[in-house]
């Protein structure tokens, strides 16, 4: 696989989103328009528009509305200690549109009208020289830590469900399609993120740091909302 060069890409920081941990919280404790305990806001980088996260209500549930105008910043929660016994994650979205203009294999178009980002531990001195390189890169332009391995599921315009995307700048973040199409309604996904990680990887998964959703149009430019909610692990 051929790299992008380390210094171009305007969006470094997604080579491994690295998420704030703090006490495990669900969803389903959400109040109001207020973030959770145990969900936090991660900045991208300093210079980035914000992406504008608020808890709504939808009868019973509590869903994460993401709303981003040529921005991009991740919500991120600890994960459960007990997530490898928990190998099944399941949620729904929906969004407003899909991105037309949007390429996870290039750099400059690398947005996601949603996605649902899982982060792990591991030994980053395993790591090649270029991977270790990109994290070290990552880390200095976030101000925080990088993860060893970073597995997105995303919604593409144009790539069918099941597409692996390698991202443009390191090999340690995988992308896979999750949902394909213009959005407008809700959809349902139940992925097992061992089996996902071992077929990106070749390896097994590591302890898994965070989980969180990333809506982002700063390369881009454009306009989109999204929605999550149920967001779970489950042994089956």
């Amino acid at each position: 696989m051929t790299h992008a060069p380390l210094t171009s890409p305007r969006r470094a920081t997604t080579i491994a989103l690295a998420f704030a941990l703090s006490a495990v919280s669900a969803i389903t404790a959400a109040q109001d328009t207020a973030l959770p305990a145990g969900w936090h806001a991660i900045p991208l980088t300093a210079d980035k528009k914000p992406t504008a996260y608020s808890f709504e209500h939808e009868g019973a549930r509590n869903v994460i509305h993401a709303h981003a105008e040529a921005a991009a910043m991740a919500l991120a929660h600890t994960a459960p200690d007990d997530a490898t016994q928990r190998p099944i994650l399941r949620w729904r979205w929906k969004v407003s549109h899909a991105l037309e203009s949007a390429d996870n294999r290039v750099g400059a178009k690398e947005d996601a009208a949603a996605r649902v980002v899982l982060s792990f531990d591991g030994d980053k001195g395993a790591l090649g020289l270029f991977d270790q390189a990109a994290l070290a890169i990552s880390s200095h332009l976030s101000g925080r830590e990088m993860a060893y391995a970073t597995l997105m599921y995303i919604w593409s315009a144009h790539d069918p469900v099941g597409t692996v995307i390698d991202n443009p700048h390191t090999g340690r973040v995988k992308m896979i399609v999750a949902a394909s199409g213009p959005g407008g309604a809700w959809q349902t996904v139940r992925r097992n993120w061992v089996e996902d990680f071992r077929h990106c990887f070749g390896e097994a998964p590591g302890r898994m740091l965070a989980y969180g959703v990333l809506t982002d149009t700063d390369n881009t430019g454009e306009s989109v909302d999204a929605w999550y909610s149920d967001i779970g692990f489950t042994e089956h």
